[in-house]
């Protein structure tokens, strides 16, 4: 399948990779000239911008940071609409805020133009192995005729709804994550005050309803003292305002939520927006004296 790639950042280059290695003949654009050498270098063709690039493909798929880059890929000058055919489907796997989703949709459908909003969770390491969970939200069509190629970079490719469903279930999965991150760090900072060993607390409840997935993830990153970015916090901080500004455009309060955005506006002003979420630990070492890092 012709594919056009718009984003080749550090979700969006590996992703474009696996389609590469799948089989599929890309042309790609991005502002960064040396991630577009080393996508072309695999194979890949270089397009200008997504008004060039429509016209020689099939689908074209967004990944950038947030609605607004995503609605200027699209429909902004140079965007994809200008050049776009009757046929053109866009698949944006941004995270964003669905209700941007579904106008950007909205305004693309009364071009002629499909669209999925197909968001990820994994980070790097799985957009590099090609194990990303993908969450689709558009026309259940046009998602079935699209799952193959999503598959060439998802282990998991769900379909959710209508247009906008895909980032809703992916701003719930950022939610929960935060809280749960959040949890971890409380938790274990509680066992370390009391002096009991984090790290023997962790092989005592992973296995049981306190385990999970972040858990075994983010708390063995913690007790090394890794914050080293599998996600940034500056990325979460941007998905959790996704979730404020939407919950807060149905009048739903989501206090944990927002609890969790003000400990990661503390982490970001000590110039910590750059690690991995993980760095949540170190708010609660400097509100309570006490570091689980394993010396």
């Amino acid at each position: 399948m012709k594919v056009g790639f718009i984003g080749l950042g550090i979700m969006g280059k590996p992703m474009a990779k696996n389609l590469i290695k799948a089989g599929h003949e890309l042309i790609v654009c991005d502002f960064n000239q040396k991630n577009v050498d080393e996508v072309v270098a695999l194979g890949a063709k270089q397009g200008k911008n997504g008004a060039e690039i429509a016209p020689q493909v099939e689908v074209v798929i967004t990944m950038v940071p947030n609605s607004p880059h995503v609605r200027a890929a699209v429909l902004g000058e140079g965007g994809v609409a200008e050049g776009a055919t009757k046929d053109t489907v866009v698949i944006d796997m941004s995270s964003i805020d669905p209700v941007e989703s579904q106008k950007i949709g909205a305004d693309l459908a009364a071009k002629g133009i499909e669209m999925l909003d197909c968001p990820v969770s994994g980070g790097e390491p799985k957009a590099i192995d090609g194990t990303l969970s993908i969450m689709c939200g558009g026309k259940k069509e046009v998602w079935d005729k699209y799952k193959p190629l999503l598959d060439c970079m998802g282990a998991s490719v769900v379909y959710v709804g209508p247009i906008g469903s895909g980032n809703v279930a992916k701003l719930a999965n950022q939610m929960i994550v935060a809280i749960n991150i959040g949890a971890c760090a409380e938790a274990f900072t509680f066992a370390k005050k009391m002096g009991t060993d984090p790290r023997l607390v962790y092989d005592a409840i992973r296995g049981g309803l306190a385990g999970s997935t972040v858990m075994d993830a983010k708390v063995p990153m913690m007790l090394a003292g890794n914050y080293n970015p599998g996600f940034r916090i500056d990325l979460h901080i941007k998905d959790l305002t996704n979730a404020l500004n939407a919950s807060h455009a149905i009048n739903m309060p989501v206090p944990l939520t927002a609890n969790l955005m003000e400990v990661m506006q503390e982490l970001k002003n000590h110039n910590e927006g750059a690690c991995d979420h993980d760095d949540i630990i170190r708010y609660y070492e400097r509100m309570t004296g006490t570091s689980i890092v394993e010396k």
